[in-house]
């Protein structure tokens, strides 16, 4: 990550008085999945008048993908982009598609149509989200794509993680955790996230590498589609069944794909022996860490990432084009488009059992909601977590 970059948002945050997000390295990077079907929106966005953000005004509207997939959504997401609202005096609208993507574009029709100042969404889908941006641009609205790229959109803007990254912490969790158990070589299985997300792709990306790097074979790869916990439970015990539990680890996408394989793995009596990954650093997944069942997951700092996002909507509603870019000091190239596309790339963190209490100390989760039992609370306290 830019050391550079971290001092420079944090000089324009103090001035602004909200915290923004520091970045990664200035350097480009390459966002690649499957194309999209739906046409880009990028005719509209070059249509689009020149100085639309600098004329932008109105609301800050945000709509959110789901509330199953991952908790983070609605427990950390929404209230840090309307904390960064409230504090700016911005008037905001943030709504949830809950997995619908009739909803999706409802949704947006809704939010253009009532005043939408600036966008900021993430995507079910390159298909549904270039839609929107497609709508948006021609209307004048400036557009975020925040946690996920999509694809042919022509998104002004890209705030996320370095999504590679995570992917490579992943694999790298889980190569810490086979070394601690002396297994050097063998099968291991990869259920990755939908295939229809951007992200998912990256994450893959970075795990299979570390993992087939380090000398492992990947004996089953599955996706799941919508990131459906209930799906990944029946995909895993199949993966299971047909290879007779023959794996050394699994790459698990995030921690409620992690908490599924790990329901398989318990009624088969192998829970706490597989390493397994997650990602998200949600309470359950940082339960299972501090419990042994699960490896590691990642820890995505949301509220850098809501910061930035919300400074770059506050910045375009203010009109301050040069403010905006200013934060986006990094890149993506749209595989779909070869468009490079401004971005706020952060940095994850692998979280074990031993920094649990990092994620804590963040402020991102409480002790109380983590600390729940007997066996946790005497977990909490080997660790340290309070």
């Amino acid at each position: 990550m830019s050391k550079k970059y971290i001092g420079a948002v944090a000089g324009l945050a103090a001035a602004s008085l909200l915290v923004a997000a520091c970045s990664s390295s200035s350097s480009s990077s390459s966002e690649s999945a499957a194309p999209a079907a739906s046409t880009p929106a990028s005719a509209a966005a070059s249509a689009a008048p020149a100085d639309s953000a600098m004329a932008a005004s109105g609301k800050a509207c945000v709509i959110l993908p789901d509330a199953a997939s991952s908790a983070r959504w609605e427990t950390a997401d929404r209230p840090f982009l309307e904390q960064a609202f409230q504090a700016a005096g911005v008037e905001y609208d943030i709504q949830n598609a809950n997995g619908d993507k009739a909803k999706f574009q409802t949704i947006a029709d809704g939010m253009l149509a009532g005043g939408c100042g600036v966008l900021a969404i993430v995507n079910l889908d390159s298909d549904t989200g270039a839609a929107v941006i497609q709508k948006a641009t021609a209307a004048g609205v400036p557009v975020i794509d925040y946690d996920r790229l999509t694809l042919g959109g022509g998104a002004q803007y890209y705030v996320s993680f370095d999504n590679v990254a995570v992917g490579t912490a992943i694999g790298e969790g889980l190569l810490k955790c086979l070394s601690d158990q002396g297994v050097t070589s063998g099968p291991v299985a990869l259920l990755n996230g939908s295939p229809t997300d951007n992200n998912a792709t990256l994450f893959k990306q970075g795990y299979e590498k570390a993992l087939t790097d380090a000398g492992f074979t990947v004996q089953a790869d599955q996706s799941v589609p919508d990131w459906d916990n209930t799906k990944a439970g029946t995909i895993f015990e199949q993966m299971y069944t047909e290879n007779k539990g023959d794996f050394v680890a699994v790459a698990a996408a995030n921690d409620g794909l992690g908490g599924a394989v790990i329901a398989v793995l318990d009624r088969n009596g192998q829970a706490g022996k597989i390493p397994v990954s997650g990602q998200d650093a949600t309470d359950e997944g940082l339960q299972r860490v501090l419990l042994g069942t699960q490896c590691v997951t990642v820890y995505k700092a949301v509220k850098k990432e809501a910061d930035a996002a919300s400074q770059l909507m506050i910045d375009l509603l203010n009109g301050d084009q040069a403010a905006a870019d200013a934060l986006a000091t990094g890149s993506v190239t749209d595989t779909q488009t070869n468009a490079e596309v401004p971005s706020v790339l952060l940095e994850p963190q692998p979280i074990y059992a031993d920094s649990v209490k990092d994620v804590i100390a963040d402020g991102f989760t409480t002790a109380d909601k983590i600390c729940t039992t007997d066996e946790l609370k005497a977990a909490c306290a080997k660790y340290g977590v309070q």
